[in-house]
């Protein structure tokens, strides 16, 4: 999911779509099944575990992914970026200090790096200059160490995008519940750009497993063309839909940047935008404050962005709801101080969003989502 710092891409053409459009078809997302032969009678929420149970366990460890799926998570996130000689691994980011050890290894203190991501200047230990061996010598540490225990800090190595695929393949042979991946390609355009690019190899690491040729997968990206290029490979019909993220109102797809245009999320939000998104995406992930949800007399909420988007044929996946304070709106917050475990105040927020009638939600706790949400 989306890292504060980047800027997303876009072509403004790509988004040109007149009023006159006919909406898409509605689309689903990958149906679930309670098990491997049942599927599931009445559609529910999507509860996707945000990099793992990530308010438990350091993000995008083998550790978090398997939490989520004890906890109840119908899908799992692996942020995927390149080592060096071209295998995917799960990160935020690719820069590696904010969630390895890295910075206190002496071995690599000669690949601390200056370099441009996405537009802008970044400095640290970069994925893309470390091999597949040398990455797994490296330890798992807390994202967020202000908020969250560091007592499972260096205990986990950084995963392969194959090491989870077994992970849940082996949790679905083991618990007879079928759950999904959505995996998330980051920085696109700069992968690309370094010979790295990663559509492809994830398009053959699914076609290589047995178990997510027919488990329901979800591919991500703030950006556009990678996803227009994607959406020519696979069938609309087939278990691996494509999910359009949105960044910030005014910040554009960084592959927009790149080719001169200016267009932005807020207007690929609107009604034209959403339709022209549906045709070749089958969701759209916009962060939950860009819903700008308002109540209604049943004491519900109701969003302006929920309801164009189901009419343009998409399903809505919001992203990122956490169970600490600091991370809830205002009115959701209680007085124990930023830091603290609010699981109160963060159901109370999650109806709230769930009640625009959003399709799936990302969450760093599966474990309280799955409370709010039912079933499993």
């Amino acid at each position: 999911m989306r890292s504060p710092r980047l800027l997303f891409p876009v072509l403004l053409a790509a988004l040109a779509c007149p009023v006159a459009c006919a909406p898409a078809p509605r689309a689903t997302l990958p149906p679930m099944a309670e098990s491997e032969s049942e599927p599931i009678a009445a559609a529910r929420p999507w509860v996707i575990a945000h990099r793992g149970a990530s308010a438990w366990r350091p993000e995008h460890t083998l550790a978090a992914y398997a939490l989520a799926m004890e906890q109840g998570a119908d899908a799992i996130e692996p942020d995927l970026v390149s080592t060096r000689d071209a295998v995917l691994v799960a990160r935020h980011d690719n820069e590696l200090s904010a969630t390895t050890d890295v910075a206190q290894r002496g071995e690599f203190a000669a690949r601390k790096a200056r370099r441009r991501v996405d537009g802008d200047w970044v400095e640290g230990w970069f994925v893309e200059d470390f091999s597949l061996a040398e990455l797994k010598t490296l330890r798992a540490r807390e994202r967020l160490p202000q908020l969250r225990t560091r007592e499972w800090d260096d205990q986990f190595e950084v995963p392969t995008f194959d090491e989870i695929v077994e992970l849940v393949a082996a949790h679905a042979a083991a618990s007879g519940r079928v759950v999904g991946l959505v995996p998330e390609i980051k920085h696109p355009s700069h992968f690309v750009a370094l010979g790295l690019a990663m559509d492809q190899p994830l398009l053959d690491a699914l076609a290589a497993h047995p178990y997510t040729r027919r488990a329901p997968v979800l591919i991500q990206s703030f950006e556009i063309g990678n996803l227009r290029a994607l959406r020519k490979q696979l069938p609309r019909d087939g278990n691996v839909r494509l999910l359009q993220l949105l960044g910030g109102p005014g910040e554009s797809p960084y592959d927009a940047v790149l080719s001169g245009s200016r267009i932005t999320y807020a207007q690929m939000a609107t009604p034209d935008g959403l339709r022209e998104v549906a045709s070749y995406a089958d969701a759209v992930g916009p962060g939950y404050a860009m819903l700008q949800i308002q109540s209604v007399p049943d004491g519900r909420y109701r969003s302006a962005l929920v309801d164009d988007a189901h009419a343009a044929g998409l399903e809505v996946v919001v992203y990122t709801f956490r169970p600490e304070n600091y991370f809830l709106e205002p009115p959701f917050r209680n007085a124990d101080g930023p830091a603290a475990r609010n699981e109160e105040g963060a159901a109370e927020q999650l109806r709230a969003y769930l009640s625009t009638g959003v399709d799936g939600i990302f969450v760093d706790d599966p474990a309280l989502a799955r409370r709010v949400v039912g079933g499993r």
